[in-house]
């Protein structure tokens, strides 16, 4: 199998892992697919390799996150006992998560046939949609950019964490950094292979090496005053661009936690990423889903980081977070030991829900805004704040996070300048601009309300 992503020019060699146990507790999984003999002579290309490196990457996954989620912690009902794979869903450059299981796409570029789960880390990435739906399920329907690009970086970062409990990819992340893991490496690079075909159609759609690059700079801005897509090299409201800034101050995380390690060797490594992992399940499992939610997010790691290590990683996970203007040099200031005990009842109590809609307020707009024939309902981040926190001002400052009514529309009004919106005929009105192309994939769709008359807004799935 491969030990990461394949490579843009197919550069990475294959080596020879166990036979994976997808039965693995907490996070079973299994892939659609029979399953091939062990120890055939199968090459890159061939479906029995598929296989074997989409199994042995859902296993890594899973023995990534189970030690790190509280007891007790369960796929989505809908996933059912065992997360499913399916490994050849169609013709496409993607891959998604929709609660019935991950499918994998293919598709032939410039002669090269790029099949999804040929990549250990666009399935690792996938897992981790399952893993964080697990943990927190209202994220799924909520009408928020900063809900759904905190999805996406905890996909990128299942990628980087498991990648990294390799201690074979860990030795080879260290030579290339020097021991500097802020600096790009192979780790941080997220699925080379499917950023070069999606590049030969598309330039300026993702990073010019990769996907997406965990190590870079993107700094907060309120994804409500953000512009809905654009080119790799800005940031914009669009999920998997704006995820940038959390998962990049994830790295940076880990780094400084490894700098802090006794032995800056490949199992001081391993430590650091288990460290940080630990932190951010803590954090979604407690952080409240609202407006401004990556801040809360980043406040409830320096929380977890007092209640596992008595705040022994604070000044680094401030820095991290500031650097990517997640909290505001005040926010990062007012989250004192004194005050986190202050919340520390509150935050024992927090456990993984089933509720998809707890915290979630209603919200109706008008239908005919967006060419629809009735009103629409979203799903509205509204949890109460445990701490009063928010993001940088790049002007200076902090930034004030806009109204739960303000965050669902607008967030609704950029799913459908991107076209992400499938309207069926029978709801779309004489004013619609939904041209219903069957190659484009949707990832929410407009359906008639369970909760009353009228039309809901709901996720199909995470791409």
């Amino acid at each position: 199998m491969y030990e990461d992503d394949p490579g843009s020019l197919q550069e990475n060699v294959p080596v020879l892992h166990p036979v994976p146990q997808l039965d693995t507790k907490p996070f079973p999984t299994a892939i659609a697919e029979a399953t091939p003999q062990p120890g055939d002579e199968v090459g890159p290309g061939t479906e029995a390799f598929r296989y074997w490196v989409a199994a042995d990457a859902l296993s890594r996954a899973s023995q990534t996150w189970g030690p790190l989620v509280p007891s007790g912690t369960q796929w989505h009902p809908m996933v059912g006992r065992a997360l499913t794979a399916y490994l050849n869903a169609g013709n496409d450059l993607n891959a998604f998560y929709d609660r019935r299981g991950l499918r994998f796409f293919r598709r032939t570029v410039a002669g090269v046939t790029v099949a999804a789960c040929e990549s250990p880390e666009v399935v690792e990435h996938g897992s981790g949609h399952a893993v964080l739906d697990a943990l927190r399920p209202q994220l799924f329907n909520a009408a928020s950019a900063e809900a759904a690009a905190l999805h996406e970086a905890f996909g990128d970062i299942s990628a980087l964490l498991s990648s990294l409990g390799l201690e074979t990819m860990r030795i080879v992340v260290l030579a290339e950094t020097q021991g500097d893991l802020e600096l790009s490496s192979r780790a941080s690079r997220v699925a080379e292979q499917l950023g070069w075909a999606i590049r030969q159609g598309h330039p300026d759609s993702v990073d010019p090496d990769c996907l997406r690059n965990l190590s870079n700079r993107f700094f907060y801005r309120d994804p409500v005053q953000l512009p809905p897509s654009g080119p790799a090299s800005t940031i914009s409201s669009e999920p998997h661009s704006f995820s940038r800034v959390f998962s990049g101050a994830f790295l940076k995380i880990v780094a400084g936690i490894f700098r802090q390690q006794e032995a800056r060797d490949p199992d001081g490594l391993a430590m650091a990423a288990k460290i940080a992992g630990q932190l951010l399940v803590d954090a979604v499992v407690t952080a409240p889903v609202v407006p401004g939610y990556f801040a809360q997010v980043a406040g409830h790691m320096i929380a977890a980081d007092y209640n596992r290590n008595g705040g022994r990683y604070g000044p680094i996970l401030r820095s991290a977070v500031i650097r990517h203007g997640i909290l505001s040099l005040e926010a990062a200031a007012s989250i004192t030991e004194p005050e986190v005990a202050r919340h520390a009842a509150a935050m024992a109590e927090a456990t993984p829900s089933a509720g998809d809609g707890e915290g979630l307020t209603a919200v109706t707009v008008h239908g005919a805004t967006y060419g629809v024939t009735q009103p629409i309902t979203l799903f509205a981040p509204a949890e109460e704040r445990r701490f009063g926190v928010a993001g940088s001002d790049p002007a200076g400052g902090t930034v004030q996070p806009a109204d739960p009514e303000q965050v669902a529309t607008s967030y609704l009004e950029d799913l459908f300048r991107r076209d992400r919106v499938y309207v069926p005929e029978e709801h779309r009105s004489d004013a619609a601009f939904v041209d219903g192309s069957p190659s484009r994939l949707r990832t929410h769709e407009i359906t008639q309300s369970m909760a009353g008359e009228g039309l809901a807004l709901v996720r199909r799935c995470f791409d």
